[in-house]
């Protein structure tokens, strides 16, 4: 099949897109080049562009009538930045995204998969969410992907389009054959703070130790980005036999077993030449206990399951930052 990666030439974007290579499928990616980068498209077909610029969509869907499938990963992620900027974010993540459906209905596009966040849900007693969790968005980022998914949902009741949501909370790793990996040199979540400090050789603050977590520490929810590319392949394989209700689905993503900071240190040491020390700090202003995601759905619907261990992730993740360089020249775009 021939599909649109929107977000293409980004860090998850780019690796779905050679997900699809390797399993026989040709992506086709739009990306304006804000985040993504461009050496991320090399060998495939690239529009350097905007989601909701129609012209260039309809240059795209006149050079490729067979697509056959869209895959939505084109979105602004950064929280602080969002809160920072939250016209910004729903201009670029909510406006741009009802023009770009908009313009995908009249091209005649049935299929969109939406990569989403778990972030839009309210987190169980035990940390837990699954797709009927309750949705509670934190912040303006957060608030996107759950209007986004409220907007499909009005849109698919009311039209052809049938739209899926993938919803996970924190990719790591890399391409296994290293064609694409995290583009920012110092990435501000966890795994980029843990690599900096190893670096440098200074402790890891794990800040709060009085959860009512198994260590004390918060837990989060990590998914290798291959693993998440594998359920966007399997999603588009199995788009027309999903069970969708008035044309929407939504389907988690994890490892259904959470990581808890101590223990993503712990799996940082056993796979780096060095260990990397824990440093206790209190709870910062606005942090939680965390929360991750049960995937009984995706194991059902998708016969998906997270193959790749956190350990993986992170190894992978040291070896795209000591290859990167040869990929990303830091003053290239």
């Amino acid at each position: 099949m021939k599909v649109l990666v929107a977000g293409g030439a980004g860090f998850i974007g780019s690796t779905i897109s050679s997900c699809l290579l390797d399993a026989g499928h040709q992506p086709v990616v739009l990306d304006n080049l804000v985040t993504g980068r461009r050496e991320f498209c090399e060998g495939r077909p690239f529009y350097e562009g905007d989601i909701a610029d129609t012209v260039l969509l309809d240059r795209i869907f006149d050079e490729h009538p067979d697509i056959t499938a869209v895959v939505h990963c084109a979105a602004l992620i950064v929280v602080p930045e969002s809160v920072e900027r939250p016209i910004h974010y729903y201009r670029e993540n909510v406006a741009k995204t009802l023009q770009f459906a908009e313009h995908l209905i009249a091209k005649g596009v049935t299929r969109l998969l939406f990569s989403s966040s778990a972030s839009i849900y309210q987190p169980g007693d035990d940390f837990t969410v699954d797709e009927s969790s309750a949705l509670t968005a934190l912040s303006p980022y957060a608030r996107t992907k759950l209007i986004v998914e409220q907007m499909f949902a009005d849109i698919t009741a009311a039209t052809p389009l049938r739209v899926l949501s993938l919803r996970y909370f924190n990719p790591i790793g890399s391409d296994p054959k290293m064609r694409t990996g995290l583009q920012l040199r110092s990435p501000s979540h966890a795994l980029g703070k843990l690599i900096e400090v190893y670096r440098a050789g200074q402790p890891f603050p794990v800040t709060g130790v009085d959860y009512p977590t198994r260590d004390g520490s918060g837990i989060r929810d990590y998914v290798h980005v291959w693993d998440l590319a594998g359920a966007h392949l399997r999603a588009l394989e199995e788009f027309d036999v999903l069970p969708f209700e008035n044309g929407s689905l939504a389907i988690n993503l994890g490892t259904g077993t959470g990581t808890t900071v101590i223990e993503f240190v712990e799996a940082f040491n056993q796979v780096a030449d060095r260990p990397v020390a824990i440093e206790t700090a209190p709870r910062r202003p606005g942090d939680s206990a965390g929360a991750y995601t049960r995937s009984t759905r995706a194991a059902d619907l998708l016969g998906w399951r997270a193959e790749h261990s956190v350990a993986d992730g992170i190894r992978d993740s040291l070896a795209w930052f000591a290859h990167r360089e040869t990929i990303l020249p830091d003053l290239a775009r």
